[in-house]
Formats: C-alpha cells, sequence, structure tokens
C-alpha cells in the first residue's frame, strides 16, 4: 500500500493517541484520574509520543518496506488502588485500547463503503482514489494496531487483560518474566510480523472495507 511517509506517521500517531486516550477514559470511568490529572486526556500529540515507538520505529519499517506500520505512544499512568471494582475495572483499561482502534478502523471501514457506494472516486477506479486509499490505510493500521496490542506478550495489552485473569503465583511468575524478556519478545514478534498477523490483517481489512 503505497502513500507518502508522512501521511502514514500521522494516521499511525493518530491511531496510537486515540488507544491510548481510550485507556485513560476508561480508567477515568472506573475513578481514577491519574491520567486526567497528568493531561493525558487529550489529543495533542506531544504528550503522548514516544521517540522510538512513535517515530523510529515506525521509519524504519518504512525504510525496510516491510508492508506494515506499527508503532506506540508514551502509556497513559493509571493507579489501579483509585479503581472501583479493580478485579474487573483493570482488564477493561487494557482491552480498551485494542478496542478503540476496532471502532476506528469500522468507522473509517463504513466511510470507504460509501464512497464506493456512491462512485466518489472522481472516474478513477477506486483502489486509485486518493481518499479511498487512505482511508483504506486508517483501517489497515487500526487493524494491525489492535492485534498487535491483544498479543498476550509484556507489556502488550493482551498480556495485562491475560495477567488481570491469573491467579496470585502466576501473577508473579508472569510480572518476573515480562521485566526480563518482555521487550526481547516485543522485537522479535516486530521481526517475524508479517508472517504472524498480516494474512489476519488482510483478511479483516478486506472485509470491512469490501475491497480485496
Amino acid at each position: 500500500m503505497q502513500m507518502n511517509f508522512f501521511f502514514q506517521i500521522f494516521i499511525l500517531i493518530f491511531s496510537v493517541i486515540i488507544h491510548e486516550i481510550s485507556h485513560g477514559f476508561m480508567a477515568l470511568f472506573w475513578g481514577d484520574k491519574t491520567a486526567e490529572y497528568e493531561g493525558r486526556l487529550t489529543l495533542n500529540p506531544i504528550k503522548h509520543i514516544d521517540l522510538f515507538g512513535s517515530i523510529i520505529l515506525p521509519f524504519f519499517l518504512y525504510l525496510i518496506n516491510a508492508g506494515f506500520m506499527i508503532g506506540w505512544a508514551k502509556p497513559v499512568p493509571y493507579n489501579p488502588y483509585n479503581l472501583r471494582n479493580r478485579k474487573i475495572a483493570e482488564p477493561m483499561i487494557a482491552f480498551a485500547g485494542p478496542l478503540s482502534n476496532i471502532f476506528v478502523a469500522l468507522f473509517f471501514g463504513m466511510i470507504v463503503r460509501i464512497l464506493i457506494y456512491f462512485k466518489l472516486s472522481s472516474g478513477l477506479p477506486i483502489e486509485a482514489s486518493s481518499l479511498v486509499t487512505i482511508f483504506v490505510f486508517v483501517v489497515w493500521i487500526n487493524i494491525g494496531l489492535a492485534i498487535f496490542n491483544l498479543i498476550p506478550i509484556p507489556p502488550l495489552d493482551g498480556s495485562k487483560i491475560l495477567f488481570s485473569f491469573m491467579p496470585t503465583k502466576g501473577k508473579f511468575a508472569f510480572s518476573s518474566f515480562a521485566r526480563t524478556y518482555g521487550f526481547i519478545l516485543i522485537i522479535i514478534v516486530v521481526a517475524f510480523l508479517p508472517n504472524i498477523i498480516t494474512p489476519a490483517m488482510v483478511y479483516l481489512t478486506s472485509l470491512i472495507t469490501g475491497l480485496s
């Protein structure tokens, strides 16, 4: 999917900001105002950009023509001791990020289908329309972020969801493992991402947009 890098990075940053804000708002819903106090419930990218996850990694993936672009923003903090019903709140806070990306993908997928239906592609094939290309890329990025973050490897959201259902003994072992090997496993996943989640991304993007 060919597109100027600056468009791609803008879409990625927009998507990871929505992802992180969703964590913060879900924590706020369950009684914790940490993200609000720290000014993280904002669309201002300066508050969220992580130099490696938001800029360097996406740029590297673009340079090697990886065929996908993933990244992350600074995690939105929350204090679990402020939460009402912590057992339910914590997995919901973790799931809020990927869920927000799914909603963004569905919203822009609906717009793509509307554009196709009304043939608003300036007489060009649908796939050649710049607007459609941009919106399809929004779907692609957000589907990728949702799938990537649901992988149960620390510190991704999938691991936090899994962690919340573990017995106490298992939580201690999992936490220790996360501190030791989490970042290494993330690098391995990124290295093998095309073979792991790209087929799912292709299928879901096609399903949502109606385009092959």
